[in-house]
């Protein structure tokens, strides 16, 4: 692919959404139906999208957030049990075990994948243990076979933070029924999204039914039908439950978005592939490891910098290429790191040091399905430019 392209183009944003006609249409369908909220739309979109994963049951809610408040509600964690959850992550991961009065114990990544380790994972379990959160890092599937393992000699939950993971491939199969609990994001940057929402899928029949009341404040019925002609007045709460239902107007843009899901995913390990291309044998850089390239879902393209061969960091690297036209972000600045738990649970940054060395040296590049060739270009003439500039 030529990089024959000037940096005064239009700027390159690191993440936009795929929307086209279709889902403008499914959306106004909904507001001309005159019923906005949690309704056919919802459950159709719940059927759809666990018969896509194959997993049992699927919840939809609001947030993926929600999907993993609600699965540790649902296996009674209760104050001063222990979840262990990788450093390197978004705070939801870590911040819903807070929920409960319950503590968060943080492992390192393995440095090639940034996974949970799970040699990490067997150091840190106690007998107060309660499940393990493992996260599928970029759309590269964690080592589930391990610490499945792991999670059935103690006798506790594996809850997938699956955020990335639509559609990751492990075993042979989707990711979305080989756990307890596979919790799903569809945020505005993810691979399929409804703006805001999330999914939660179980094979536990108990378990799908303890979430969807707990979804919906505790009501013991579908509260949805109640303004509705087949519906009724009367409802019982029968615990303390929450708002986290997803309205049919997310599930009209999740329907759609979720029957393009692998024409999207082809065309983000496209884009992977001429990155790896350009830049995988270039000593500045260091590119994801991505094993099966088949089997990523390739939300995130996570570069490294060889901080070695450069004169400038990280924050300046950033710069750099913004100042080339290109939107870049970094997955993640680890928990750790952060002042609340940093001051909560006296971390230090070397307490996890895969995740703070490889933290200091992350870029994740624009990789989404709307890309155009000549972006792409874009991006790899200005990772290749500020290479040249500011090699050591």
């Amino acid at each position: 692919m030529s990089t024959d392209v000037s940096f005064d183009e239009p700027f390159v944003a690191f993440a936009r959404p795929d929307i086209g006609r279709e889902e403008i249409d499914a959306v106004r369908e909904v507001l001309e139906s005159g019923w906005l909220t949690t309704g056919e739309r919802a459950h159709d979109f719940e059927r759809e999208f666990a018969a896509f994963v194959g997993a049992r049951h699927a919840v939809a809610l609001n947030s993926g957030t929600a999907a993993l408040h609600l699965a540790l509600e649902a296996i009674g964690l209760g104050r001063d049990d222990e979840v262990i959850v990788p450093a390197y992550t978004f705070t939801a991961t870590a911040e819903v075990v807070l929920y409960f009065g319950a503590k968060p114990v943080l492992v390192d990544v393995d440095a090639r994948t940034l996974n949970i380790d799970p040699a990490a994972v067997e150091r840190a379990m106690s007998a107060r243990t309660r499940a393990i959160i493992p996260v599928h890092f970029g759309g590269l599937a964690a080592d589930l076979e391990r610490i499945s393992a792991i999670a059935r000699r103690a006798g506790i939950a594996v809850i997938e933070d699956a955020a990335h993971a639509i559609p990751t491939r492990y075993g042979g199969r989707l990711i979305g029924s080989a756990s307890d609990f596979t919790c799903f994001s569809f945020y505005a940057t993810k691979t399929i999204t409804t703006g805001e929402g999330g999914m939660l899928c179980t094979d536990d029949d108990a378990h799908a039914e303890r979430c969807r009341i707990m979804a919906l404040h505790g009501i013991n019925r579908d509260a949805w039908k109640r303004y509705r002609a087949e519906g009724s007045w009367f409802y019982e709460v029968v615990a303390p439950g929450f708002k986290y239902n997803m309205t049919d107007l997310a599930a009209a843009l999740g329907l759609v978005q979720l029957r393009k899901v692998r024409r999207m995913r082809d065309r983000r390990q496209e884009i992977a592939m001429l990155y790896n291309g350009a830049l995988g044998q270039n000593a500045h850089y260091e590119i994801p490891s991505f094993g099966d390239p088949e089997a990523h879902a390739w939300h995130l393209y996570p570069l490294r910098l060889n901080l070695a061969r450069f004169r400038i960091d990280r924050s300046q690297f950033i710069d750099e290429l913004r100042a080339r036209g290109i939107g870049t972000s970094v997955h993640f600045i680890p928990l750790h790191l952060h002042p609340f738990y940093r001051e909560r649970f006296g971390y230090r940054p070397e307490d996890f040091p895969v995740s703070f060395a490889e933290y200091q040296r992350e870029v994740s590049l624009p990789i989404y399905s709307l890309m155009t060739d000549r972006e792409i270009q874009k991006v790899i003439a200005a990772v290749l430019d500020t290479g040249r500039q500011f090699s050591a």
